[in-house]
């Protein structure tokens, strides 16, 4: 039984994680050749205050503007 565990920052609504779950339980079938009904995808949720990268919590970092044709996405 395959188990894909990720790791996201919180915040992604219901739908979202709908789609991630379908779309990671598509690849491991294709990939691996196991039934979807026997593949296991878990989201674990992160705080942003417990992220961080380069020694510096998400929380504190600088972060560019969203919306700039560029979507911020760490995580």
């Amino acid at each position: 039984m395959p188990i894909a565990m990720l790791y996201l920052l919180e915040g992604r609504d219901r739908e979202t994680k709908e789609r991630v779950i379908r779309e990671v339980t598509g690849a491991l079938e294709r990939s691996l050749g196991s039934p979807p009904e026997k593949i296991r995808v878990i989201l674990q949720e992160i705080p942003s205050e417990s992220w961080g990268g380069g020694g510096v919590p998400l929380g504190k970092k600088e972060l560019p503007e969203r919306g700039r044709g560029e979507e911020q996405r760490e995580g």
